[in-house]
């Protein structure tokens, strides 16, 4: 993966190469998403920012006593 940043008086080159595995790209403009940096980061770092299982809100909690 390569990416520029500009830094007001240039350009930064960045470069990542896996030496294991691989980037899940989407496929689809509705699979595409808007990261923070944070996100970046954890991705570079080989991190997932997508929960594989979800926490679901529940509607109507049991009540313990």
């Amino acid at each position: 993966m390569k990416g520029l940043v500009w830094e007001g008086d240039g350009f930064l080159l960045l470069y990542k190469r896996l030496n294991i595995g691989g980037f899940s790209w989407p496929r689809t403009k509705e699979e595409a998403m808007e990261i923070t940096p944070e996100q970046f980061q954890m991705l570079m770092q080989g991190l997932s920012i997508v929960a594989k299982h979800p926490i679901k809100e529940l509607k109507d909690p049991p009540k313990t006593m």
